[in-house]
């Protein structure tokens, strides 16, 4: 028998976010464009676009500022 063990935490549980969304909000709270964190990880603009329109809408958040807020305030991401 296998057991399996849940690694994520309850706000990626929430409200679903995967790694990589989490990733991309956090460079957003660094003050980050999505060049920039294309660049950083290695993946393009758009892929970057796409993810934090994915964290806008799971956090039903307007904007990449308030995405960011509603991310901190939930503890998924840490203050920078």
């Amino acid at each position: 028998m296998v057991t399996k063990f849940n690694t994520t935490t309850a706000s990626e549980q929430i409200h679903n976010l995967s790694p990589r969304e989490i990733q991309c909000i956090d460079w957003v709270s660094k003050g980050k464009s999505s060049w920039e964190i294309g660049t950083i990880l290695g993946r393009s603009r758009n892929t970057i676009d796409f993810h934090l329109k994915n964290v806008m809408r799971k956090l039903d958040a307007t904007s990449r500022t308030v995405a960011v807020v509603k991310a901190l305030k939930l503890g998924i991401i840490e203050p920078p």
